[in-house]
C-alpha cells in the first residue's frame, strides 16, 4: 500500500470530497461533514451595576456546575494573572478550581485562564473578558463576552461584536442587570 504524501478535504456549502495525493495521482472521494451544524449561542454581558470581579466568580461556579469546562480569555496576561488571583481568594467559604499556564497541567483544570486564542483544557464554554478577541467559538456549547458599561469603547466593541456575530448566524442574547441585581434577557436574536 502506498503511503499519501498529501490529505486534505475541500468543501463547500453543498458537499465535501477528501483528497488524497500520492506523489503523481490524485484520489478523490466525497465524504460527510456536518455541513450545517449548530452555531455557538453567544451571550452578552453588560456590566454597569457590578464589576468583572463580582459577577465572574458566580457565573463559572454556575458554570462548573453545569459539568462544564471553561476557558476564560483576557485581554492581556497580566489581566489574566490578576484574574487568576482574584478567584484564589474572593469568597473565604468556597473554592474555584483553575489555572493558568503559570501553574500547567491544564488538562487537569476545569477553569482554565489565559490571554491566548487556546483550549488547552478542552473547555466547552469560554469567557471573553476585557476586551479579549472573540475569535474561535465554533463548536463551544456557548461564548459569554462581559464588557464594562461604564466603558464606552467597550460598549461599541460589544455592538458590533453582536452585529458581526449575529451576521454570521449566531444566536445572540443580552443581559443586563435590573435594579434588584437581577440579570435579565433584555435582547435575542439570530
Amino acid at each position: 500500500m502506498r503511503k499519501p504524501c498529501a490529505v486534505s478535504i475541500w468543501q463547500n456549502c453543498h458537499s465535501a470530497f477528501l483528497c488524497v495525493r500520492f506523489s503523481r495521482t490524485l484520489l478523490t472521494r466525497p465524504v460527510r461533514l456536518p455541513m450545517n451544524a449548530p452555531m455557538t449561542p453567544v451571550f452578552f454581558y453588560h456590566l454597569e451595576r457590578q464589576p468583572l470581579e463580582a459577577v465572574l466568580p458566580r457565573l463559572l461556579a454556575m458554570s462548573l456546575e453545569r459539568g462544564w469546562r471553561v476557558v476564560v480569555q483576557a485581554g492581556s496576561e497580566e489581566r489574566s494573572e490578576a484574574i487568576a488571583a482574584h478567584l484564589w481568594s474572593h469568597d473565604e467559604e468556597g473554592f474555584l478550581p483553575h489555572g493558568t499556564k503559570a501553574d500547567g497541567f491544564p488538562d487537569l483544570q476545569p477553569i482554565w485562564i489565559t490571554a491566548e486564542n487556546d483550549n488547552p483544557n478542552n473547555a466547552n464554554v469560554r469567557f471573553f473578558v476585557d476586551g479579549a478577541a472573540v475569535e474561535g467559538i465554533e463548536g463551544l456549547t456557548r461564548a459569554v463576552i462581559m464588557f464594562d458599561g461604564n466603558d464606552s469603547a467597550a460598549v461599541e466593541e460589544a455592538r458590533a461584536g453582536w452585529k458581526r456575530l449575529r451576521a454570521a448566524g449566531h444566536e445572540v442574547s443580552y443581559f443586563q442587570q435590573d435594579e434588584q441585581g437581577r440579570w435579565q434577557n433584555r435582547a435575542s436574536g439570530k
